[in-house]
């Protein structure tokens, strides 16, 4: 596996239920078969990432399909890129893993192993109880636990990470596959909580080191229960921001209407 030691950064190798690297680092697997890559001084406060409770609403929100359209228009373009043989896919801010298992499918196929990776760890838990073919790892985006030049095609949505850690760890002629808001992705629902709601930038997508060499729009509208529509304000970063009655509201509405707009572009490293 193209482990790195978070600590001193080299290899890490599999020795029956725990990663050791040379200066014997050790991280031992949990129960459910994922590794803790993140160690103390690289975290940002005691338990970062989504709580379980906010893990729990995205994960019924996905499950009941309605951004199955950006997963599967994500999946066409990894099959497209994707090497005939491959070796690894990583999807990074992966969460519970909805996105991450449908990758999986596409990497068998090509041979390659799909890992997925979240500072949250109790997400991590609930991806690798629920998708025992994926290796799940709790770390930072910001940190990428894994060698250079180690990674065939990674996966972005939403999740930040600096250009010089996806140059890093992407082969020569590696894609990276990244999903960003659109302008008007999510309005109606910014308009219960702003009183002057602005669109999201246009996202060019482009990454130093990386030409833009695919790019696609996604735009559907989605019918929403009230509950439903509670679950999509806890996944937003404007939660925050709802007002008590904003999150009232919605739970009483019968059918909430709210369209998406996703931005995708695909990326491949410049050599």
């Amino acid at each position: 596996m193209p482990f790195s030691c978070p600590l001193c950064h080299s290899p890490l190798q599999r020795r029956e239920s725990a990663f050791i690297c040379p200066q014997r680092h050790q991280f031992d697997l949990a129960k459910e078969g994922y590794v803790n890559l993140l160690p103390v001084q690289h975290k940002r406060s005691r338990d970062p990432g989504d709580s379980a409770e906010m893990m729990q609403a995205r994960r019924a929100f996905l499950d009941a399909g309605h951004y199955q359209p950006l997963r599967d228009a994500i999946g066409v373009l990894l099959q497209a890129r994707l090497p005939e043989q491959a070796d690894a896919i990583l999807d990074i801010g992966c969460g519970e893993g909805y996105y991450t298992q449908a990758f999986a499918a596409i990497g068998r196929h090509h041979g390659a192993k799909t890992f997925g990776l979240d500072v949250s760890k109790a997400a991590i838990r609930a991806a690798a109880k629920r998708y025992p073919l994926v290796m799940f790892c709790v770390a930072s985006s910001h940190r990428l636990p894994f060698e250079d030049k180690s990674i065939d095609a990674l996966v972005r949505i939403y999740a930040p990470c600096k250009a010089e850690e996806l140059a890093r760890v992407i082969k020569p002629g590696g894609v990276v596959i990244t999903a960003a808001p659109g302008p008007r992705h999510l309005l109606e629902l910014k308009g219960l909580i702003y009183d002057d709601v602005k669109l999201h930038a246009e996202n060019a997508g482009t990454i130093e080191g990386f030409k833009v060499v695919e790019t696609r729009a996604l735009a559907y509208e989605m019918s929403l229960t009230g509950q439903e529509a509670v679950a999509l304000l806890q996944m937003t970063p404007f939660a925050w921001r709802a007002k008590p009655e904003v999150w009232e509201i919605l739970a009483a509405t019968e059918r909430f209407r709210c369209q998406t707009d996703f931005s995708i572009h695909c990326l491949q490293r410049e050599d």
